[in-house]
This record gives structure tokens, C-alpha cells and sequence, in this order.
């Protein structure tokens, strides 16, 4: 299996910069984006958001639909004093009647940021090659990485008592999907202990795993992947994800036959993890299918903190990716465009409009 090319680490002579994977990133700046959570998740519970992305707008383009991804970047956008614009199939012409490339200079001239949640990795990189604005990966074929943000921070919020986040061990039970990609990645980034528990037609390839053990020889993490449901004892955090996703429904009956009833996690499962053990599920689940709705609804469940936490990482997404590269104009500045609008607006009418010489 070839993986995508990614521009995401591509810096402009701006300093701009895309999140096309949490690759992209450092485990300083990895690090730097959970603090960031914190103080704004603190901010919003005070109703105290400063208006850190005021003026600016981000053009949200979905070739998939979703609930918490739109919810939670239009509710980010307007929190922190922004806009945010929905952008389906049907309102653009995405690689149609218009090329990537052109829609993607197109709207950096309008918008201070887009966030793409695609079908193929190639296009939102495409998006973010031609790009003079950051470009975010709202979920593809192969990644989701602003998912990842708010899952590690979940985990940050319910650390074991005594354990650092390098310490965990996080269990994922099933496919090899976009979600189970870059869990692995993050984790291994992190130090952490990473575990792909499912049938090895379905495990993360080897290109996977290179990524994912590199990772380790820097961070001193770990990777497992086997198709062995005991190895899951011992973990902090069960991840279920779903069996088949847009584009495998042909496959759907033989996936099905395959998992279940072995992968799905059940509170046995959940028993056999560990008393402390939390589950999570990047949501919606088919419950019954990857998860029970026991474990759902059960006291280790930490899936709706997860969702919520879905906000707190578009806000610092938000305002990680234009803080410093935005032009801040001084009171000076602004006090000269105000005065010349407010001069020229009060002097004329709708007849001198056809009078005024613009050249």
C-alpha cells in the first residue's frame, strides 16, 4: 500500500502552517495544543472565551456528512467571535466545473482558514498545497486528526491517579480504520503503549506500523498489533470504531461475519481490560455491532466527554493555526481605515456615487 503524499509540514514565507495529521506535529506542539484546550475549555465554562478568531472566517467543505465535525468548528467559529461557512458537494465546484487548485486560491483570498472532511487524503492535500491559508483535515480516507486531539485530551482529563499520559496503554478493538491510523500514530508520538486488537485481514498495514514504530524509537512507546482479544488486559483506555465505513458497503456482510461476535466490545471485554478501564468510540456507534450499548451507557464510558471535547480541540485549532501569522493591526491602523470610511460615508449620497472619480 502506497501512502499519500502530505504537504501538511509545507511552511509558506508567512510561516503558514497546514494539519493534515498530527505528524505534522511535534510532541511539544502537541503538547502546547492540549494546554491551549485546557485554558479555553476553562474560558467557555466561565463564559469568558476572548475572541481570539474575531473577523475571521473558515470555509468548512464536506464531501462527507457529519454531526459532531460541523457542529463543533461552526460553534468554535462563533465562540471565539469568527464565522464559519458550510460548504457541501452541491454549493462548490470542487475538482468539478472548477480544479482543486483553483477553488483552493479561490478561497484563500476570502477566508481565513478552510477545513476539509473528504473522501481521499489527496484532496485536502491537494487543498492545502495551493493554500495561503491553513488548511485543516476534518477526517479522509486514511486520517482524523482533529478526532485525535480531543480523544488524548479526554485521556488527559481521566489520567489514572499516579500515571502520566506516557504511561497509558490504549486498546483499539477492530478494523484497520482512519480513526485506528491515527490513534496509533498520536499514541506512539506520545509514549504511550498502542494496541490494534482485530482479524489480521483487517489490521493496520505494514506502512502503518513503520510510521507508528518510528515514533516509538523516539518516544520510548510500544506497538502490538495481533488478532488476540486477551492481549487487551492490562489496558487504561478501549477504543471501538466501526466495522465498515461510506464506500465498503459491498463488503458489509463479510465484515460483519468476520468481527462479530469476537472484537465486539462487550463488558466482558471491558472486565478483562481492567476495572479502571475507560472506553471510548469517536461516535456515531453501531451498538450491537462494535460496541454494546451496555458499555455505551456504563460506568467506564467516557464517549460523550469525548464528543464535547470534539469543541475544545476546534477552538484550539482555531486559534493555534492563525494566531501568529495573522496580521494584528495597531489601534493606530485601525483608528486611520475607520476614519477614512466614516469621512468619506458621511459625505456623500446615493447620487454622488456615479460622480466619484476611483482612479
Amino acid at each position: 500500500m502506497k501512502l499519500p503524499v502530505s504537504s501538511a509540514t509545507d511552511l509558506n514565507k508567512k510561516g503558514l502552517r497546514h494539519f493534515l495529521d498530527t505528524q505534522d506535529l511535534s510532541k511539544k506542539e502537541l503538547l502546547e495544543l492540549f494546554e491551549l484546550m485546557r485554558l479555553l475549555k476553562e474560558a467557555r465554562k466561565d463564559n469568558a472565551v476572548p475572541q481570539l478568531f474575531k473577523g475571521k472566517s473558515i470555509a468548512m467543505i464536506f464531501e462527507q456528512p457529519s454531526t459532531r465535525t460541523r457542529v463543533s468548528f461552526e460553534t468554535a467559529a462563533t465562540i471565539l467571535g469568527g464565522h464559519a461557512l458550510f460548504l457541501s458537494p452541491k454549493d462548490i465546484h470542487l475538482g468539478a466545473k472548477e480544479s482543486l487548485e483553483d477553488t483552493s486560491k479561490v478561497l484563500s483570498r476570502m477566508v481565513d482558514m478552510m477545513m476539509a472532511r473528504v473522501d481521499k487524503h489527496s484532496t485536502v492535500a491537494g487543498l492545502a498545497e495551493y493554500s495561503t491559508v491553513p488548511v485543516v483535515n476534518g477526517l479522509c480516507d486514511w486520517l482524523h486528526p482533529t478526532q485525535m486531539l480531543a480523544d488524548v485530551f479526554t485521556m488527559i482529563e481521566h489520567l489514572p491517579k499516579g500515571k502520566k499520559l506516557e504511561d497509558l496503554t490504549v486498546s483499539f478493538m477492530g478494523d484497520a480504520t482512519n480513526v485506528c491510523s491515527s490513534l496509533a500514530f498520536i499514541c506512539t508520538q506520545l509514549g504511550m503503549k498502542y494496541k490494534h486488537i482485530g482479524p489480521k485481514k483487517y489490521q493496520m498495514p505494514k506502512e502503518w506500523q513503520d510510521i507508528a514504530i518510528k515514533n516509538c524509537e523516539t518516544s520510548g512507546g510500544e506497538l502490538i498489533v495481533t488478532d488476540d482479544i486477551e492481549v487487551v488486559r492490562g489496558s487504561d483506555i478501549v477504543v471501538a470504531d466501526s466495522f465498515y465505513w461510506f464506500g465498503q458497503e459491498d463488503e458489509k456482510e463479510e465484515r460483519l461475519t468476520t468481527f462479530m461476535p469476537k472484537y465486539v466490545v462487550t463488558q466482558d471485554i471491558m472486565n478483562m481490560a481492567g476495572k479502571g478501564a475507560l472506553f471510548m468510540h469517536c461516535l456515531p456507534a453501531n451498538d450491537q455491532r462494535e460496541c454494546t450499548r451496555e458499555v455505551m451507557n456504563g460506568s467506564q464510558s467516557v464517549i460523550f466527554d469525548e464528543a464535547e471535547n470534539r469543541l475544545t480541540a476546534q477552538m484550539a485549532i482555531l486559534v493555534y493555526f492563525t494566531y501568529n501569522h495573522i496580521q494584528k493591526p495597531s489601534e493606530e491602523t485601525i483608528k486611520k481605515h475607520e476614519d477614512a470610511l466614516n469621512n468619506f460615508l458621511e459625505h456623500i449620497t446615493i447620487n454622488d456615487v456615479e460622480e466619484i472619480n476611483l482612479v
